[in-house]
């Protein structure tokens, strides 16, 4: 069995697993290589599995009828396969993801029930059966029907940006602190019209203007950093930093107040002075299940992707963050005793 192991900053211990990218540099978006042929193939579920979508659309469409919240079928992809290489000569990343056809219950009878048993009586679950017994970058397709963009947003006046997902999302993210944003990968709103392929920085773009109201003509600097593995909840993700040059906190607060497309989808937004320190500090003075899986390797990226391009390039940018760290943790230290005498 391939143990795959978890992003570490201080003593939090995430569940994020980082398959490719250290926020170094940028990942090219012409060497990002989407294989997607729409209705030729669509993710196979196991029976037990098909059951429950069954028992979700059901449930869904009982309470469509009623007038209660329900979740929407959107169309979506199953991950069949993330591959990485390099070029030749500079060494540098290329990434090749394959994608068949999936919808939203697909995912929500897949992901959200992970650990629930196949059969009464029987301790099987979709996590022992394989997962835990295998290599999860290579489980099956079926357990992967979502693939999130997240981003890390500073402003133009050096906050970073963190959003608290709401409780009326669905999976088990629900009152967390995640990325600035983030987008599912949807077929409605993300396989180009004239056939050209998906591009994620377009995703990242369209997360930006849903959650933030970041408009296409917002002058906006984005590098992919990073692929990433949710082992908790086994969904893929891309990390993105995006710096908005011309936009302050104030100015997306405003935005916010005046409506946005999926405002309902957090119910708080923090801005952060965008320094390690203070960005560190945020992260692990929290309780660690206040995190999703792969909020704090984010972030963590994207400060050291801002402390390379400070060192006008050089990738050793990535040691100021980690002295940062261990400045964080001696201040955490100095609360928890100060803490403990009061």
């Amino acid at each position: 069995m391939a143990q795959r192991d978890r992003f570490v900053v201080a003593h939090l211990v995430t569940d994020c697993h980082i398959f490719e990218g250290d926020g170094t540099r940028p990942i090219d978006e012409e060497n990002v290589q989407i294989i997607y042929e729409p209705d030729l193939r669509r993710v196979d579920l196991p029976v037990e599995v098909q059951q429950w979508r069954q028992d979700i659309k059901a449930d869904m469409e009982r309470r469509e009828a009623a007038g209660e919240p329900y979740a929407w079928n959107n169309p979506r992809f199953a991950v069949e396969s993330i591959i990485v290489s390099r070029t030749n000569e500079t060494e540098e990343p290329l990434v090749r993801m394959s994608l068949c056809d999936a919808d939203y219950y697909d995912f929500l009878a897949t992901s959200v029930n992970l650990d629930r048993p196949l059969r009464e009586g029987d301790p099987a679950t979709l996590r022992s059966q394989y997962l835990d017994s295998a290599d999860p970058v290579t489980a099956p397709a079926f357990l992967s029907c979502s693939f999130g963009v997240n981003v890390a947003v500073e402003t133009a006046d050096r906050r970073m940006v963190f959003a608290r997902r709401s409780t009326t999302v669905q999976g088990h993210n629900k009152v967390r602190w995640n990325s600035s944003v983030n987008e599912g990968l949807a077929a409605i709103h993300d396989v180009p019209e004239d056939g050209s392929p998906i591009s994620l920085h377009s995703v990242a773009r369209r997360a930006l203007r849903e959650e933030l109201a970041v408009q296409d003509e917002d002058k906006v600097e984005l590098e992919l950093l990073a692929f990433a593995l949710d082992l908790r909840n086994h969904q893929w993700a891309a990390f993105y930093r995006a710096v908005l040059p011309e936009l302050t906190a104030d100015t997306l607060v405003a935005r916010r107040s005046r409506g946005i497309e999926d405002k309902w989808e957090h119910d708080r937004f923090d801005f952060v002075p965008a320094d390690p320190d203070s960005v560190l500090d945020f992260i692990l003075q929290k309780d660690p299940e206040a995190w999703t899986p792969c909020g704090p390797a984010l972030f963590y990226m994207a400060l050291v992707r801002a402390a390379v391009v400070a060192r006008g390039g050089d990738r050793s940018g990535r040691l100021d963050v980690e002295a940062a760290e261990r400045r964080a943790v001696d201040r955490l230290k100095a609360l928890t005793t100060a803490t403990v005498a009061e």
